[in-house]
């Protein structure tokens, strides 16, 4: 009897740990699987079948970039940076259009430089300080300039009363010439001329008035933009290598080489432009002005000087000039001495074209004619007349420096390059110097 205890409590202890293990097995079993989602948590998947043999292979998705050609992605790539180019060169004219006065005296400043730059480089070297020689070159400079304007202002005034006489009685002959000539002109086609450009006239009343009131605010923006442009040059011609200098520290590191080369090629590209020009706009006008004063051409002396100032407008202010010296001898001394006088512009201008300005300019200011033509009507669109004069020679300044600074980086890549190893020589032969070298 005292057995029977111990064997139902071995058997006791034997089912209660039997409910454990089933409870703990039930407690797994109820748990989800960590790698599986929670809505086939629990189920049991022990086995996938494989898709059957008439399924289509399906590609995996190639990566975007990669499915658009390779032209597409060049075309775009080189657009945004366009747009981005076009945006920086919008604004920049938005900003020069804000300051044109200041924009256009500060160039002509650098012109005038330009030209009178040797004058004062010779007086230094004759023994004259450096201010001395500034004010001396500039003053004479100035004066010649205004002679030259107050002559052109002179002769035009004095002449202006025989000039009209002249023009009433060429146009009277002009009529009659064309009225006899074979271009079967009647006097009713000639009236009918005459009375649209009498209405056009008297139409345009009011806005020639407003112009003629304008005509003020005109001067004094004139006036302004010549006293700047005085002062520039004189600070140009006095400190322009110390300006020079602080332009540089402007410029990033990295470009900084590659501009201060850049720098003295460019002002000795303006530097051979300007005098070029001015020899070259002065051979035209002398002999052009010779050419109409022994036509008998009115005014050959203000034409001639005319010439000369237009012809600082490459191509089109020769052909401007010579059109205008062309129509005052028609008006004045009739057909025949007008087609003298264009055979006389024709032949200098040709003369200039093919053997002064290769000659005298050199290779190293050649701009094509259609680049001329282009800068010239581009400026002309910006900023008129001035537009027109600073065109070329900024086209000239731009073609130096970009074929300077390709040069330069050309060259700077060769020397960045890793120079070959001779065969048969270890690193020791090619090592680099130590530090005390190069101390040394």
């Amino acid at each position: 009897m005292s057995r029977v205890p111990g064997w139902l409590g071995r058997i006791g202890a034997g089912l209660s740990e039997m409910g454990e293990r089933l409870n703990e097995k039930r407690a797994k079993d109820d748990e989800p699987d960590a790698h599986e989602p929670d809505d086939v948590a629990g189920e049991e998947l022990d086995h996938v079948p494989p898709p059957p043999t008439y399924a289509p292979a399906v590609a995996a998705r190639p990566d975007p970039a990669a499915a658009v050609p390779w032209g597409m992605r060049v075309a775009t790539e080189a657009g945004w940076r366009l747009l981005v180019l076009a945006g920086t060169l919008w604004v920049l004219m938005k900003v020069i259009s804000a300051v044109q006065l200041v924009v256009l005296a500060f160039v002509a400043a650098l012109l005038i430089t330009a030209l009178l730059q040797p004058t004062v480089a010779r007086l230094r070297r004759v023994g004259l300080p450096r201010g001395l020689a500034t004010a001396v070159t500039a003053i004479l400079g100035f004066v010649i300039m205004g002679l030259v304007g107050w002559f052109v202002v002179w002769q035009v005034m004095e002449n202006a009363d025989e000039l009209s006489g002249q023009v009433q009685d060429g146009i009277e002959d002009l009529r009659k010439w064309l009225l006899n000539s074979p271009f079967h002109v009647t006097e009713d086609q000639i009236n009918d001329i005459a009375t649209s450009l009498r209405d056009a006239v008297g139409a345009n009343t009011e806005e020639l008035t407003s112009a003629g009131l304008e005509g003020v605010t005109v001067i004094v923006e004139a006036l302004t933009g010549i006293l700047l442009a005085m002062f520039s040059t004189l600070f140009l011609l006095y400190d322009g290598r110390r300006i020079w200098l602080w332009f540089l520290k402007l410029v990033p590191a990295q470009a900084r080489p590659g501009i201060a080369g850049a720098g003295p090629r460019a002002w000795r590209t303006l530097t051979a432009y300007v005098r070029g020009t001015v020899i070259v706009a002065m051979i035209d006008a002398i002999f052009i002005g010779l050419g109409i004063y022994f036509l008998g051409v009115p005014m050959a002396v203000p034409l001639a000087v005319i010439i000369f100032l237009a012809s600082f407008v490459p191509l089109v202010g020769a052909v401007v000039s010579g059109a205008l010296a062309v129509v005052v001898a028609l008006v004045t001394q009739g057909v025949f001495t007008a087609v003298m006088a264009l055979a006389v512009v024709l032949a200098v201008q040709q003369i200039e074209g093919h053997i002064l300005q290769p000659f005298i300019l050199g290779r190293a200011v050649r701009v094509h004619p259609l680049a001329v033509i282009l800068s010239v009507a581009a400026g002309g669109m910006v900023a008129g007349i001035g537009g027109a004069v600073v065109a070329v020679p900024l086209v000239a300044v731009t073609n130096t420096v970009v074929g300077y600074l390709r040069a330069y980086s050309r060259e700077a890549a060769l020397k960045a390059a890793p120079k070959p190893q001779p065969q048969g020589a270890t690193d020791a032969d090619v090592a680099p110097p130590t530090e005390p070298q190069q101390q040394q």
